[in-house]
C-alpha cells in the first residue's frame, strides 16, 4: 500500500504534466533533502559542515563576487526552503493561486511567470543590496533563499487576470483577489523596513512582474513566447476563399456544436473571444458568462501547450 501511495504520487508530480504539481515536488523534495542533511548531523552520521555548505548551494548571495561562482542561486532560491511553515504557507498560496491562474492560460505561462518571477525578484533584491546604502553595508552577510518571489508573481498575475474573482478564506468569508493581492503588497513594503528586508523586496520584485506578464497579455504580447523558434510561414494562394460573414458563421457553429466537420472539431476559442470573456468575469464574475461563453471557456482551458 506505501510502495502504491509512493507511486501515485510520483506519478501526479513527475508525469502528470502539470507544472503546479512538479514545482511543488521540487521544492518539497529539496526541503527534505536540506532537513535530512541536519537530521544525519544530530545523528552524528555527517559532519556538520555538510548541511551549511549544501544550503549555501541553493542560497542567492547579495554579494555580487559571490554570486559570480555561484550563478546558478539565480533560480536554486526559488526551490528552496529551511523552514517548515515557510514551505507550507508558500506551497498553499502557490496551490490555491496556481490552480485558478490554470484554469485560464496555459501550462508554459505557469512555468514562465513562476520563474520570470523568480527572477525579477532576485534582480531586485541584488540591485537593492548595491544601490541602497543601508542595505549595501551589509551585502557580505546576506542571502536570499525560498519560492516566495516566484509565488508572488503567480498571486499577481491571477490577480490581475481576475481581479473581482472571489476565494473563500477563514474567518473572512468571500475575498476579490484585487484585495488579496493590495493586502500582500503593502504587507511587503512594510517589511522592507523589517529584518527580511531582502525577502520582502525580492516579493515585490516577483509582485510586479506578475502584474506587468498580464497587462501586457492583454495588449496581444505573451512574454512565454520570447523563447521560442519562429516558424516561416509557407505562402498559400487559395481560391475561391469564403467571405467574412460565412467565416464567422462557420466560427460560431464551432462554439454551438454545429459544425460536424473534422476542422470544426478541433478549432479552439480565439485569444480575442477568451480576452473578451475574461474581462466579462472581472466585472460582472463567473455567473454572468453565457452557456456558450462557458464552453468556449472550457474549450481553451483544455487545448494543448
Amino acid at each position: 500500500m506505501n510502495r502504491s501511495l509512493f507511486r501515485e504520487l510520483w506519478d501526479k508530480v513527475f508525469r502528470a504534466g502539470n507544472p503546479l504539481f512538479l514545482f511543488i515536488g521540487i521544492n518539497c523534495l529539496v526541503f527534505i533533502l536540506l532537513n535530512l542533511a541536519g537530521l544525519f548531523v544530530s545523528l552524528r552520521i555527517l559532519s556538520a559542515a555538510l548541511p551549511t555548505w549544501l544550503v549555501a548551494q541553493f542560497q542567492l548571495p547579495a554579494y555580487l563576487p559571490a554570486l559570480v561562482w555561484k550563478p546558478w542561486t539565480l533560480v536554486s532560491y526559488m526551490f528552496a526552503q529551511i523552514s517548515f511553515f515557510h514551505l507550507l504557507f508558500n506551497m498553499l498560496w502557490l496551490y490555491w493561486m496556481g490552480r485558478i491562474f490554470l484554469d485560464f492560460l496555459s501550462k508554459k505561462q505557469f512555468v514562465f511567470v513562476y520563474l520570470a518571477g523568480g527572477l525579477a525578484g532576485a534582480f531586485i533584491y541584488l540591485l537593492s543590496y548595491v544601490l541602497i546604502p543601508v542595505f549595501s553595508e551589509q551585502t557580505t552577510t546576506h542571502v536570499l533563499i525560498g519560492s516566495s518571489a516566484s509565488v508572488s508573481a503567480i498571486i499577481f498575475a491571477t490577480a490581475t487576470l481576475l481581479p473581482d474573482y472571489s476565494i473563500r478564506m477563514l474567518f473572512l468569508g468571500n475575498v476579490k483577489l484585487k484585495y488579496l493581492a493590495l493586502a500582500f503588497l503593502v504587507l511587503d513594503l512594510l517589511g522592507v523596513g523589517g529584518s527580511n528586508a531582502g525577502g520582502s523586496l525580492a516579493h515585490i520584485g516577483g509582485a510586479f512582474l506578475g502584474y506587468l506578464y498580464v497587462r501586457q497579455l492583454r495588449l496581444g504580447r505573451d512574454w512565454s513566447k520570447l523563447f521560442e523558434r519562429n516558424k516561416r510561414s509557407k505562402l498559400r494562394v487559395v481560391k475561391n476563399p469564403r467571405s467574412f460573414h460565412e467565416k464567422a458563421a462557420a466560427t460560431e457553429d464551432t462554439y454551438t456544436g454545429k459544425g460536424g466537420g473534422k476542422a470544426d472539431k478541433e478549432e479552439v476559442p480565439n485569444q480575442t473571444l477568451i480576452d473578451q470573456i475574461l474581462d466579462k468575469i472581472s466585472k460582472s464574475g463567473y455567473d454572468s458568462l453565457s452557456k456558450k461563453e462557458k464552453e468556449a471557456l472550457f474549450k481553451a482551458s483544455n487545448q494543448k501547450n
